[in-house]
């Protein structure tokens, strides 16, 4: 129940607090007084889309803030396994927009994600706003008014049945996708087998390409790599030409022992002498490593063909990848897909199997729920029918028809719609086609008349739920929002002085200027108050005021 509400710079509503009792409450005011800006505002409150429009204007944010008791079970429980127990039994919310389009949720006075603070609101309030009759003009409106009306139980086993259909669902799409690979699977097969047969032939190792160029560039310079090191070795070592026949080496041997007798005459050319000496004995080493490496060259006849040959091969796998490494990975995944293709019968098989198996787990929970439609259709009529007579609609009846689908469907296998009749002789026909606006609002107002008996939702709200009703079916409009509220609390807006005269509370909405700002206020009317505003909405005229009081008693009985 909705104990208090406040609310800061909302639209007109600069600050407005109110304070509501279980019954039946009632708003009214002139046309633009800003009725349905408290229906905003709740809304606002209870997790709905938010604009920085809605802020008054001059001011950088506008809040509501609401605090709820006697919460149902469900929800009380939710709110402990979450970590926002109540406080003294109490539940506060708190919305808050800003300019900057920024939202602020509080639970319990912590901030919490817009998310999590919507389904904190879940179950709180049931808002019936304008026109919202105009939405048994759809089907799908019809069935879920059905559903709702089954109870947690029957919307249970609906989600059971979304839930299976969407496994279903998702195992037709992997059929799909299977059938479309066992459509070209021969091909792929076959083309996977000839790529990885002719890699296999080839046979490219590890960095094998790059290894064979450098030995065809060395074998493309053979001659010249020869004679180079040929006459290198003979210049240093083994010369049959120069100075008396002296190879480089014999020459600074030679100068190494004339430097190493001229340190025996003067000391101080003794460094030299050592250095030369080193020199001779590395120049001696790099002999020995060039007659080493001179010794190991090793051109066979034909290598290079070889080469050529090979390299030729090695280019042809490169239609598969840019270069040899990446060839032997593109072959890992083509033996993985080759695999797949080879057990895809036996992947078909099983999803077929799964298949018809999450089909015959959806069609049993569908008959199930259809079958649970049924009982509640025939409650739903019943009652409907004892509603709508007490609404002015003695002869009204509705009758509910299944419609079987051909395919599986998320809600079931069946269509829904409410047919209708109001006349006596006259056949139920589509209600969408029949039934005029006044029918509708009273037809609504019936069925959650019938909600409030099973929903444990303990707040309604009417936003002039009396739309095209008039004369003395708006009496018994009065008489059924009167019933509802015994054991709930309604909160209504209304035009209709018969509603607000049968009301527990009334609070009357006023726009006044007040310096140069226009503001909306709320306040609440004791008994004489109320009769003035009642004779209002009867037109304000003496005559209207005797039909107020006479109303006044009337309710009042």
């Amino acid at each position: 129940m909705l104990v208090e509400l406040h609310i800061k710079d909302f639209g007109l509503m600069e600050d407005v607090h109110l304070v509501f009792d279980r019954g039946l409450t009632v708003f009214t005011g002139e046309t633009g007084a800003g009725k349905t800006m408290l229906v905003d505002a709740l809304g606002l409150l209870l997790g709905g889309r938010a604009s920085n429009d809605l802020i008054r204007h001059g001011k950088d944010k506008a809040s509501v803030e609401g605090i709820f008791s006697n919460l149902p079970t469900n929800i009380i429980n939710f709110l402990q396994e979450e970590g926002y127990p109540l406080e003294d039994d109490m539940l506060f919310l708190y919305r808050e927009i800003n300019i900057t389009g920024r939202n602020i949720c509080r639970v319990q006075g912590r901030m919490v994600p817009l998310s999590l603070y919507r389904t904190f609101c879940e179950g709180l309030v049931d808002i019936h706003g304008q026109m919202e009759h105009q939405s048994l003009l759809s089907a799908k409106t019809h069935r879920d008014l059905l559903d709702s009306f089954g109870g947690d139980g029957h919307l249970q086993l609906l989600n059971r049945v979304k839930a299976a259909y969407q496994n279903y669902r998702n195992i037709l799409a992997r059929e799909r996708e299977l059938l479309r690979l066992e459509k070209d699977r021969e091909r792929r097969e076959e083309i996977l087998r000839y790529q990885i047969e002719e890699i296999e032939r080839i046979a490219p190792q590890p960095g094998e390409e790059s290894y064979l160029e450098k030995e065809k560039k060395f074998l493309q310079n053979a001659e010249r790599i020869i004679k180079l090191v040929t006459e290198a070795y003979e210049d240093l070592y083994d010369a049959s030409e120069g100075i008396a026949n002296m190879s480089a080496l014999d020459l600074v041997g030679a100068a190494q022992r004339n430097m190493e007798e001229l340190s025996t005459l003067d000391p101080e050319i003794e460094n030299l002498a050592k250095e030369l000496e080193t020199i001779y004995f590395s120049l001696e080493d790099f002999i020995i490593k060039l007659r080493k490496y001179k010794d190991n060259l090793d051109f066979q006849p034909g290598r290079l063909d070889e080469i050529e040959v090979r390299l030729v091969e090695l280019s042809k796998l490169k239609k598969y990848a840019y270069d040899i490494d990446a060839v032997l990975i593109k072959k890992q995944e083509m033996e993985r897909e080759l695999e797949e293709i080879t057990h895809l019968m036996d992947e078909l098989e099983n999803i077929k199997r799964e298949k018809k198996e999450a089909l015959t787990v959806y069609n049993n929970l569908a008959e199930e729920l259809s079958l649970n439609r049924g009982i509640q259709a025939e409650r739903l009529e019943k009652g409907l029918a004892a509603e709508l007579e007490d609404l002015g609609l003695k002869n009204a009846r509705v009758e509910i028809i299944f419609t079987p689908v051909t395919e599986p469907s998320p809600e079931g296998a069946e269509q829904i719609e409410f047919y209708f009749t109001a006349n006596v002789g006259e056949p139920p026909k589509p209600l969408i086609k029949v039934a005029s606006g006044g029918e509708m609002s009273r037809l609504m107002l019936a069925f959650k008349s019938l909600l409030s008996k099973v929903d444990t939702v303990d707040t309604f709200i009417f936003d002039e739920v009396d739309s095209g009703v008039g004369g003395r079916t708006i009496i018994k409009v009065a008489e059924k929002l009167e019933k509802i509220a015994a054991n709930r609390q309604v909160l209504c807006i209304t035009h209709a002085a018969p509603v607000a005269a049968y009301a527990n509370q009334h609070y009357g909405i006023t726009k006044v200027v007040s310096g140069d700002r226009t503001l909306t206020k709320v306040l609440k009317l004791d008994d004489k108050e109320r009769v003035q505003e009642l004779a209002r909405m009867l037109g304000g005229e003496k005559v209207a005021f005797n039909m107020a009081e006479e109303l006044w008693r009337q309710a009042k009985k």
